[in-house]
């Protein structure tokens, strides 16, 4: 049987910015919406500050993932770019191919 990790709690210094940002974040109904949307998480209305905390972690980590992804399409793109180029040089005539 496999045991799930156990969670820790980190201690996350936190200005009075933060803090009021956080308030936003668990007692405005726009921004726990938006938050709820970013993270794909639900929050309820009387959500702990640690849970508002863990689905702004979470938000962050899915824009992270998404632009890592957004990053290996694009260098994907380019190198099927490169590969066509490739083929249709291979299948043009050469241009020495009519000289007389």
């Amino acid at each position: 049987m496999e045991t799930l990790p156990k969670s820790t709690r980190k201690s996350l210094p936190l200005s009075a910015h933060d803090l009021e940002d956080l308030k936003l974040l668990k007692e405005s109904p726009i921004y726990r919406e938006a938050l709820v949307k970013a993270a794909g998480v639900e929050i309820s209305n009387s959500a702990s500050e640690a849970a508002v905390l863990h689905a702004v972690w979470e938000a962050g980590l899915k824009a992270i993932r998404e632009q890592i992804e957004d990053q290996g399409y694009a260098e994907m793109a380019a190198q099927q770019d490169a590969v066509q180029r490739q083929a249709a040089a291979r299948r043009r005539r050469p241009s020495w191919a009519d000289e007389s």
